[in-house]
């Protein structure tokens, strides 16, 4: 499509080149001045603005026309008329551009009938009107058209708005669900063992609040509510494969002895991906299996990278658990990458998660 600039310029030419036109057709056909200045002007002149005032322009271009043909100035098939009648299509509602086609082809055929004599009329009626709609059917087709592209630009955003969110959802149920999970098991401790040990109960409690405010900067980094005070967490880059040790102490703090192995590096993309997926098998695990042993292990190949999780705990709690939504979560993240994701219990007993994303 043509800069704006560059069509409003060819209006302006357009328009000059009728109004001098029309200025040629008064004098060779011996128009007086008074008649024929003005309507060359009003013919010609109002085309530069049809971008802005269409309708108002193609009625003073539509009635200079009349006049012109009445006046036997010119008997040319209403390209001006035509020229401002596009615009008209294409930029106006259905009702309007439909009410203008028929007023320009109605008048105008008045005008040629009165001032010229029969047949010869009558082959320039159906001339005009064919120019007349031939442009009011371009101009209603760029209105379609521009119409769908809206449709399909807006459809898009919507799409893109819809897998943002779901997005978001992801991550924020792979960060609630991991430290509330956390936050659970150590309330439960200190519960059971305030009045006997309260060092344990006092440490259960700082696991606790610890866990809390990491999963609230998050949370809040992830919905794009902020805080002024907030201006270090805004900062702060989203978990990856460096974040992994931390993620193993914490789940030790919950009774679950996790041992991790990891080879190779990951951009962030992909290694947010890995993190949410040992995120998530490990709180499976804190949730359904504690206390237990887990065997963490991430390869990172040459052409993808491999993840295992995989514990002693009994094969079937997960399932019978209802934590489907976690599960979807991990397959959903996988299948983005095009990888391949399995998850279910182990023939002798324990539990095993394991994916395998491409790099390229």
């Amino acid at each position: 499509m043509l800069p704006t600039a560059h069509l409003y310029a060819l209006d302006v030419v357009t328009a000059v080149v009728l109004v001098v036109i029309y200025l040629d057709f008064a004098r060779v056909n011996g128009a007086p001045a008074w008649l024929g200045y003005p309507v060359a002007v009003l013919v010609g002149a109002p085309l530069a603005l049809r971008r802005k005032r269409p309708v108002l322009t193609f009625g003073i271009v539509l009635a200079a026309q009349n006049v012109a043909t009445l006046g036997h100035i010119t008997l040319e098939p209403y390209s001006a008329t035509a020229f401002a009648l596009y615009m008209v299509a294409s930029a106006c509602e259905r009702r309007v551009a439909v009410g203008s086609l028929v007023t320009a082809i109605v008048t105008a055929w008045v005008s040629v009938l009165v001032g010229e004599p029969w047949p010869e009329s009558f082959g320039l009626c159906v001339f005009l009107t064919l120019v007349i709609c031939a442009a009011w059917a371009l101009g209603r087709t760029t209105r379609i058209r521009r119409s769908y592209e809206a449709r399909q630009a807006a459809e898009a955003s919507s799409k893109a708005v819809a897998e943002e969110r779901m997005r978001i959802a992801r991550e924020l149920h792979d960060v609630v669900a991991h430290s509330l999970s956390l936050i659970t098991v150590k309330a439960g401790v200190a519960a059971h063992v305030a009045s006997a040990q309260p060092e344990q109960a006092q440490e259960a409690l700082e696991v606790i609040e610890k866990t809390s405010r990491g999963t609230l900067v998050e949370m809040r980094r992830l919905l794009g509510v902020l805080r002024s005070e907030d201006a270090e967490a805004e900062l702060a880059p989203m978990p990856g494969m460096d974040d992994l040790p931390g993620l193993v102490s914490r789940a030790s703090l919950a009774g679950v002895d996790v041992s991790l192995s990891v080879s190779g590096s990951l951009p962030d993309g992909l290694g947010l991906t890995v993190y949410r997926i040992v995120q998530e098998s490990v709180t499976n695990v804190v949730k359904h299996a504690a206390p237990a042993t887990c065997e963490v292990s991430i390869v990172v190949g040459d052409a993808s990278v491999r993840v295992d999780v995989v514990d002693d705990g009994p094969g079937e709690r997960v399932l019978a658990g209802g934590g489907g939504h976690g599960l979807i979560g991990m397959r959903e993240r996988v299948a983005v990458y095009g990888g391949t994701f399995s998850a279910g219990p182990l023939a002798g007993g324990g539990f095993a998660v394991r994916a395998e994303v491409p790099l390229s």
